[in-house]
């Protein structure tokens, strides 16, 4: 019969045997790649010594493949809770010095078991993903666990934010679960993501390819639009999900934590009353807004290299925390196309689904004119856009700072779709169409009889601009609640936003809409 001390010192010997994941040398090797630990990257996310764990003895199941000296406690991945700015969080980290990280049945489970704790108690989830996909040596319960961890992902959606941080490879069905998060973060030159590695793209397809030209996450955060932020090492990565969570209620039941705001609400900046160039057709940069308006050195942008034609991203108005949709007129004219479409209309709902108020910034000429736009189903994904904005409940602010066009003046959170508040700039031209277009459609005959017909194309464009270029006509019928000088646009957005703290909307009882996939 083994003593007390015999049986403390066999706990604290397992423990440390859990800790060393796949042994020194693997460790080793993990550092020579450029990468931390399952553990260091643990230690980086959260709160200083707040991580608890879970799980530390899971061993693999017993197969014909698993030998005894290859049952490694915690099996390749590290679960548990700890504290990101003081708030409860529910982490797995992959270990890749144990089988590559691959996924096997009793990893899958402690992955659920973590995540299901998540969903009872109303806490974030954040994976980090270091796997080179499902244990091979398991077959299919290792996919099985792939699903299971799925339809957690489904089931979570929109209860608790979850986030995803890619530190290495994520391959194959893994791709799935990042996929379903929230946010998902990359890091250059160290993760990647993709379906079909570069080895069966070249037998399937012929095309010769390496792993970053395919799915790395320079990749994903500018031409797929699958990642939302990249970052240059992995401290960065973590620091990103800090940044988000801070942002974000706990669930869907919360509201985001406020933050001590030094910024004055009352703040005006003159500066913003000439930021509109007197031509109508020149670019401007609508951060150049956004940062003036905002909690000094709030803004979080999302996104920010994927459809640069709009702007996603979290700030701060006097220390509530606010998501931020806008028009960037010096790309594309701030036109909307499909890339932009997806981008703002998942947004749009992320804020919805976590009770974070929305202010829309609006310059947008219309949607993006040509071929490539129609054949690829622009009506399609510019609904997605209007079926997000007219879903949302959250409290919704806008202003109109310049052009605001046909249908996408409708989409971009007018009063007509629940808007609460509608600002507009006296800059702003609320119309059907650009000067140009309305009077080549509406004077065709008068252009083609006149005498001079340049010269009278211009006196019509100017007579056009003066009746309805302007907040006005708009105003006048309600759908603008207030023209406003530029430079107050920050006191009275926080106003707006203080005003709707007790908003109370409701969507009609349904299992589920149907938006446009």
């Amino acid at each position: 019969m083994p003593t007390n001390d015999e049986r403390l010192q066999r706990l604290d010997d397992l423990r440390a045997e859990s800790k060393l994941g796949g042994g020194v040398a693997r460790i080793d090797r993990q550092h020579a790649m450029g990468k931390l630990t399952a553990r260091e990257r643990l230690d980086l996310l959260l709160d200083p010594d707040s991580f608890v764990e879970l799980d530390a003895f899971v061993a693999p199941r017993q197969n014909s493949f698993a030998s005894d000296a290859e049952r490694y406690l915690g099996d390749g991945v590290v679960t548990g809770h700890g504290l990101i700015h003081g708030r409860l969080v529910f982490v797995f980290s992959q270990d890749f010095t144990v089988f590559g990280g691959s996924l096997s049945e009793a990893y899958a489970e402690k992955i659920c078991k973590v995540m299901d704790l998540a969903m009872k108690v109303g806490a974030p989830i954040i994976g980090l993903n270091d796997s080179g996909g499902a244990r091979i040596q398991e077959g299919v319960v290792s996919l099985g666990g792939y699903a299971d961890i799925f339809l957690r992902n489904v089931l979570a959606s929109g209860v608790v934010p979850q986030i995803s941080v890619v530190l290495g490879p994520c391959a194959g069905g893994a791709v799935y679960s990042p996929a379903m998060t929230d946010f998902t973060i990359m890091v250059e030159g160290t993760s990647y993501m993709f379906v079909t590695g570069p080895n069966v793209v070249k037998a399937v397809t012929h095309e010769v390819v390496d792993s970053e030209a395919l799915g790395g996450a320079r990749v994903h955060t500018t031409r797929s639009g699958v990642a939302h932020l990249a970052a240059h090492d992995e401290g960065e990565a973590l620091d990103a999900a800090r940044q988000l969570l801070a942002r974000l209620p706990q669930n869907n039941l919360e509201t985001a934590p406020l933050s001590s705001a030094d910024d004055p609400a009352s703040r005006m900046d003159a500066a913003l009353d000439s930021i509109i160039p007197d031509d109508a057709n020149r670019p401007y940069d609508m951060h150049d807004v956004i940062s003036r308006i905002v909690d000094t050195g709030s803004f979080l942008e999302v996104q920010p290299g994927w459809a640069a034609n709009i702007i996603v991203g979290y700030a701060r108005f006097d220390g509530r925390s606010v998501g931020i949709v806008a028009q960037q007129p010096a790309v594309l004219a701030g036109a909307l196309d499909i890339d932009a479409s997806m981008k703002a209309a998942r947004f749009v709902r992320t804020c919805d689904c976590f009770n974070v108020p929305l202010l829309t910034l609006v310059d947008v000429p219309g949607f993006l004119p040509g071929v490539g736009q129609e054949h690829g189903g622009i009506i399609k994904h510019g609904a997605k856009l209007l079926y997000a904005y007219c879903e949302a409940t959250v409290p919704k602010v806008t202003v109109i700072t310049r052009k605001a066009y046909g249908g996408a003046y409708d989409v971009m959170s007018s009063k007509h779709i629940r808007g609460d508040i509608n600002f507009a700039w006296p800059s702003a031209e609320i119309a059907v169409m650009g000067a140009e277009g309305a009077v080549n459609i509406i004077h065709k005959d008068e252009l083609a009889a006149a005498e001079d017909p340049a010269a009278e194309r211009r006196r019509l464009v100017a007579a056009y601009e003066t009746e309805f270029a302007n907040p006005y006509i708009a105003a006048a019928r309600g759908y603008v609640d207030d023209v406003i000088r530029p430079s107050e646009t920050r006191p009275r957005v926080i106003n707006a936003f203080a005003m709707l703290e007790t908003k109370r909307d409701t969507n009609p009882r349904k299992k589920h809409g149907n938006i446009p996939l």
